[in-house]
């Protein structure tokens, strides 16, 4: 992270690649036993939390993940009821999870209660359905917290997490998938943020590989567009513990109820029609 003349500037050396947001002024700035955080008010996209010197959140754009994190899984189960998000401190997954009345329980797991508290105060849109009596808000290790979850207790296992580095690193693996495998009910799904296809399609096929021999039944991506994360192109994994169609279970009565800004029947659809080259890398993995 670098700040020059008012900017804030994300480079990534491995990827040669940058993005800069000019900003007003910082407005926090604490480090938690697990990351830095720091929040700054931009001049065209609102609020940003940057942890550990890369971006976040902002006000501007954040929809986009929240909305593709969570409706095309919610809305490729036949009947999900119970959902865990593991990470998704900043509260815009659970949210959008909220949305749907088959929900009856939603837990947010996330191990630094400092994101959340920070959100609330800085991005209180995004918190707003904490208080719902469906969702319950555990701060702790969301490995561990699987590790001991019910076998076969979750319809829906949501993954929002940081990149697969320090906290994060362990949830990327095949270890941490058999747990999930394992307390998902037998129509259960999996999907998790994968980074970007046109950056990190080495960790997106791992990721696939690992999904599958920890048992999933198949696993496939899903893209959108995030402008504020590194080449503004993004991804999501969707696994699914038993064989058959995943991403057709489209209820229109559903759509019709969702209040959202982005995701709708057709960008459902066209999140799942992926360009040759990363259906080649994927089908050679």
């Amino acid at each position: 992270m670098a700040l020059h003349q008012s900017w804030f500037t994300e480079a990534v050396d491995r990827t040669g690649t940058a993005f800069s947001l000019k900003l007003g002024e910082k407005l926090h700035e604490e480090q938690t036993p697990y990351q830095k955080i720091e929040i700054y008010r931009t001049e065209t996209f609102g609020h940003l939390m940057v942890i550990d010197g890369c971006t976040m959140v902002s006000t501007r754009d954040n929809f986009l993940y929240h909305e593709m994190m969570a409706h095309p899984a919610l809305n490729s189960h036949p009947n999900p009821k119970t959902v865990a998000i593991i990470g998704g401190g900043d509260c815009g997954t659970l949210r959008e999870v909220l949305k749907h009345a088959t929900v009856k329980r939603a837990v947010q797991v996330e191990i630094d209660e400092r994101v959340t508290r920070l959100a609330e105060h800085y991005f209180p849109e995004l918190c707003s359905a904490n208080p719902d009596p469906r969702a319950t808000l555990h701060f702790g290790d969301g490995i561990r917290w699987m590790r001991e979850a019910k076998p076969g207790s979750l319809d829906l296992i949501i993954v929002d997490s940081t990149d697969p580095v320090g906290p994060a690193e362990g949830l990327f693996g095949r270890k941490f998938y058999l747990d999930c495998l394992r307390a998902l009910h037998r129509n259960g799904l999996l999907v998790q943020q994968s980074e970007s296809p046109l950056l990190h399609l080495d960790l997106i096929r791992d990721m696939h590989r690992a999904m599958r021999e920890a048992g999933f039944a198949q696993a496939r991506l899903l893209h959108f567009p995030q402008p504020i994360y590194p080449s503004g192109w993004w991804s999501a994994t969707l696994a699914q513990k038993t064989r058959g169609t995943l991403a057709s279970r489209l209820n229109p009565a559903t759509l019709a109820r969702l209040k959202t800004g982005y995701y709708n029947a057709q960008t459902h659809r066209a999140a799942f029609a992926l360009p040759n080259f990363v259906k080649t890398a994927l089908k050679n993995s």
